[in-house]
């Protein structure tokens, strides 16, 4: 018997500014509207663009969208480990999701989703204190985020393949 073998990409969606918000505003947490189906519709398009339909016939039986953070614009994707750099490449050149311009930045590659996770909450630690510091709040300080952190972490290790 022969196991399905999988890879794990944790990509951060940024977000790029509009010409009318102001670059602190880009650098903040905001419900953006778009949720892992739209996710996976764009990475579907990105990669019939750049990879037509054999590219897609190869990585759409395996393409999940796993998990997404809609605070921190973390999302984890499931691909087969044969098709993983198409998915990857197609991340890569992905450019927008509803109309709106995002530049993915994959952080890491993983063959387990145990180790996807522990990157994601690494990744979820330095995003929120980015934020903090954006803020300038205190470090002891206790507001919302940390609330976040207990939930996304929560919800990162109850995670099945």
């Amino acid at each position: 018997m022969v196991r399905f073998k999988n890879r794990w990409l944790l990509v951060e969606l940024i977000p790029c500014p509009t010409a009318t918000a102001s670059a602190l505003d880009a650098s903040s947490p905001e419900d953006n509207g778009i949720n892992s189906k739209q996710i996976w519709s764009a990475l579907k398009q990105s990669v019939l663009n750049n990879f037509g339909d054999t590219g897609w016939g190869a990585v759409s039986s395996s393409l999940t969208i796993k998990y997404y953070s809609p605070t921190t614009n973390v999302c984890i994707i499931r691909v087969a480990r044969d098709h993983h750099k198409t998915a990857w490449a197609g991340v890569t050149m992905l450019t927008n999701i509803e109309g709106r311009k995002y530049i993915p930045n994959v952080v890491h590659v993983s063959g387990t989703i145990k180790q996807a996770q522990l990157s994601a909450i690494t990744h979820n630690r330095e995003v929120i204190a980015r934020y903090r510091a954006n803020r300038l709040t205190a470090a002891a300080y206790q507001d919302s985020y940390e609330e976040f952190l207990q939930k996304s972490t929560q919800e990162l290790e109850a995670l099945q393949d």
